[in-house]
This record gives C-alpha cells, sequence and structure tokens, in this order.
C-alpha cells in the first residue's frame, strides 16, 4: 500500500444507508436502552439488584445498527456474552493482576467465541467489565453475576425480536447458509 492510498485509508467511508435507516437504527437502539433500564428497574430484585452491562449499548449497536450481521445473530448475543461472563469471572478469581487478568479474559473470550461460533464483538467488553470489576462483582457471587448477564442479554434479544420486526425492511434473525467447518 502506499503512502497515499494508507493515509486515505484513515478518511470515512462513504455508506450506502439512507438517512431514514441511520435514523430507525439510532431511535431503536435508543429505545432499546431506555426499555432495557425500565425493565431491569421493574423486575423483582433478589438480594442484589439488576444492573445493565454497559456492554449491552455496544450490542445495541450491532443490534439496531446492522441487524443483518452475523454478530447481531441471537445465538452470537447470548452466547457471546455468557461465554465472555465465564471466561471474565474465572479470570476475576485466578488472576489477581488486573492488567494480566484483562488481556487474558478478552483473549480467551475472542478465541472461545470464535470456536463456539458465536462471536459478539461486545462480549468481550463483557468479560472486561468482570476483571475490572473483580472486587465488586466476587462479592455477589458467581450466580447473581450469571443472572445479571442472562438477564441483560436474554432482554436485550427480546427487543431486538420486537423493534427489528416491526421496522419496515427488517427480518430478524436472519437465517445463514449452514456452517462449515
Amino acid at each position: 500500500m502506499n503512502k497515499k492510498s494508507f493515509i486515505k485509508s484513515f478518511l470515512p467511508h462513504a455508506s450506502p444507508i439512507p438517512l431514514a435507516e441511520k435514523f430507525r437504527g439510532g431511535l431503536a437502539g435508543g429505545v432499546s436502552i431506555l426499555l432495557l433500564a425500565w425493565m431491569l428497574h421493574y423486575l423483582p430484585q433478589h438480594t442484589y439488584p439488576l444492573l445493565m452491562l454497559a456492554s449491552m449499548a455496544a450490542s445495541a449497536v450491532l443490534l439496531f445498527a446492522a441487524p443483518h450481521s452475523p454478530f447481531a445473530q441471537p445465538w452470537n448475543l447470548v452466547g457471546g456474552h455468557s461465554v465472555s461472563a465465564i471466561v471474565g469471572w474465572m479470570c476475576c478469581l485466578f488472576i489477581p493482576e488486573p492488567a494480566i487478568a484483562a488481556g487474558i479474559a478478552v483473549g480467551v473470550t475472542i478465541f472461545l467465541m470464535f470456536v463456539l461460533r458465536c462471536l459478539h464483538p461486545p462480549g468481550a467488553a463483557t468479560a472486561l467489565t468482570l476483571v475490572l470489576s473483580g472486587t465488586q462483582f466476587s462479592a455477589m457471587g458467581w450466580q447473581w453475576v450469571g443472572e445479571i448477564v442472562m438477564v441483560n442479554a436474554g432482554l436485550m434479544l427480546l427487543l431486538a425480536l420486537l423493534i427489528n420486526n416491526v421496522l419496515p425492511g427488517r427480518k430478524y434473525p436472519v437465517t445463514f447458509g449452514a456452517p462449515t467447518q
């Protein structure tokens, strides 16, 4: 790649997506986070409160701005966050140095999401959140952490199914060809 092409690669690329679709994606993402927050607030609370994971905002980008992406499909969403939570929790428990735990958690999460065919980039943020907030989460137990992750991912999936299938021109989830491996 020559110097001019390299520099041009940093510039924004043209987007063939119509302005109306960009608006629908932004509105759907914002509404989904609002509804998720509302549902988490009003669902029955146990010993510890149900929290919204910040990685759900990144999931909202995929689910509502790119709902036809393989990364945005149900197995990727739920499986990706689940694998990431397990890996982040294990790293939090067994690796006392946060920087090392963070790197291992994200690397192992990416590897396992590839192997399990549930690559969902926001999942890596879930693993990192568990590692960096380890002292807070470890005191509350793995059951609570698992509940938080599953409730967040499950509600986001429900919202993606409802919202994307109401919006014109969208069908969610998307069926792809048979997996190869």
